[in-house]
């Protein structure tokens, strides 16, 4: 069987095509869905999920009112987390409801 020499690994060729595509920032702004436990902490991850994001706004559903008035007052510090921990400032704004 004749041995292939121009093979490359998966992981890079899909790094080629998600930078062809001009898509590598949107996939990184979805990560949010898998930090969001780890950037509000677990209290908060009990009562407030991210249900969408589009055009850089984040849509996070609350259990109740006063969780919601502590986490639009809380705004600014869990959109720096975001930032910070996905390395990008693609996600402009949280929206709470």
């Amino acid at each position: 069987m004749k041995e292939r020499t121009n093979a490359r690994p998966l992981g890079s060729v899909l790094d080629a095509l998600i930078g062809a595509l001009g898509i590598g920032t949107k996939l990184d702004q979805y990560r949010v869905f898998d930090v969001w436990d780890e950037v509000v902490g677990e209290q908060v991850a009990k009562v407030a999920r991210p249900e969408r994001l589009h055009n850089g706004v984040l849509t996070v559903a609350v259990s109740n009112a006063p969780w919601r008035a502590e986490l639009t007052f809380r705004k600014r510090e869990i959109l720096e987390k975001i930032r910070e921990r996905l390395a990008s400032d693609g996600i402009t704004d949280i929206r709470f409801r």
